[in-house]
């Protein structure tokens, strides 16, 4: 049974997927550069998010690479409920990462030598990358949703990877920091 490519629920879905890749990292950039103790407001700091949001990532992670492997094994509805699942997580993590950068101090690297410029690179490609994932993680959800299948499988042989990349250094950066943690 094949089924048809919904066009106009794409086409509206496009728009949403636009607007989402544009305001979600200009909100994110805004909102990371105020912290809610700075200006008066009487807000213990989370210090405890960092490990739960790191492990969220390791779990997005293993979520996507458990997808990819139901994908591969023509476990369909698997897969969805673990790519759903993996989105999810990552709007978790995401509004864990900001609350905790609207209340807490900014932590600094305190590695030197070789390991800081490893630990920049990785930082940098991890907020590059983490931008721009965004918009293919949509466009690959919603041409999954309008069972555009064929367009699906070409994008999100380029979305995995990238996310894949994305979560993982997630991880890796939370580590190489946490003992700089106050």
């Amino acid at each position: 049974m094949r089924l048809e490519i919904d066009l106009k629920k794409q086409k509206k879905y496009n728009k949403i997927v636009v607007v989402l890749s544009i305001v979600i990292p200009i909100a994110v950039a805004a909102l990371f550069g105020i912290n809610l103790r700075e200006l008066g407001f009487n807000v213990k700091p989370l210090t405890f998010l960092p490990p739960i949001y790191a492990t969220i990532n390791g779990m997005t992670a293993v979520l996507l690479v458990l997808a990819f492997w139901a994908i591969k094994n023509k476990k369909l509805v698997l897969h969805k409920n673990l790519m759903t699942t993996a989105i999810y997580a990552s709007v978790v993590f995401l509004v864990m990462y900001v609350a905790y950068h609207m209340t807490s101090d900014s932590t600094k690297f305190g590695g030197e030598g070789f390991v800081k410029y490893i630990y920049y690179f990785i930082l940098i490609t991890h907020i590059i990358l983490s931008i721009v994932v965004i918009p293919f993680v949509l466009i690959t959800y919603v041409r999954a949703l309008t069972n555009d299948f064929e367009r699906h499988k070409k994008i999100a042989k380029i979305t995995f990877p990238i996310w894949l990349y994305v979560a993982i250094t997630g991880v890796i950066v939370y580590l190489m920091i946490a003992p700089y943690y106050v």
